[in-house]
């Protein structure tokens, strides 16, 4: 919404902007979000679990511990000493180095989670936040998964159909190929068509 109120578009950015402002006189002030105090009394004492690392894990731990929550938090053999393993109240080392054999092993967090009794679990971004199955086994084992439900998982993790459902919207999107190039010579034969430069994403 909020990048197609900046379209060069008139009549996108009026059709947009009219939907937020009928959104925003249909929600009330007690509708939105629950005041700090309200969110703090409801959520002190539970643990949450964020299935990342770096940075991200540290700002989600840090909210977290404001609303006053018990945090946990997970690890590679090589990051056991990394500031997201440091700040959390518990950690779980769940594998080796590559991302593939650790943060990426669905099984692997969820028996974390299991093991420490985790009640939400944020998936920070990349790894398994875009993955709509993680998201299922946390719900198939009573973990609320603090993201999107899996039909807005599913649209926005794959590239393609994403994009797809902002052109449909009528939102301005970038100039280029809509599908998935099979070889190299496709992607020479599809730049020179665009105009250069282009950018090749993963889908």
């Amino acid at each position: 919404w909020f990048v197609a109120l900046f379209s060069s578009r008139p009549s996108t950015t009026r059709k947009m902007s009219g939907m937020l402002r009928n959104f925003s006189l249909s929600m009330t002030s007690h509708q939105l979000w629950p005041t700090s105090a309200r969110l703090s009394s409801s959520l002190a004492g539970r643990k949450l679990m964020v299935a990342n690392r770096g940075e991200i894990s540290c700002r989600v731990m840090r909210t977290a511990r404001d609303l006053g929550m018990k945090t946990v938090s997970v690890h590679s053999e090589v990051d056991a000493m990394a500031q997201h393993a440091k700040q959390s109240d518990e950690t779980v080392c769940i594998g080796p180095a590559p991302s593939i054999q650790s943060y990426l092993v669905i099984d692997n967090v969820l028996k974390a989670m299991k093991e420490t009794g985790t009640e939400f679990v944020h998936p920070g971004y990349g790894f398994l936040s875009e993955n709509a199955a993680f998201s299922d086994a946390c719900a198939q084992n009573g973990i609320k998964f603090v993201g999107p439900e899996k039909k807005a998982i599913d649209a926005m993790g794959d590239k393609i159909m994403s994009k797809q459902i902002a052109i449909d919207a009528g939102i301005n999107t970038i100039p280029g190929f809509q599908g998935v190039i099979k070889d190299e010579d496709e992607a020479v034969k599809i730049s020179n068509e665009i105009g250069y430069p282009v950018m090749i994403k993963a889908r």
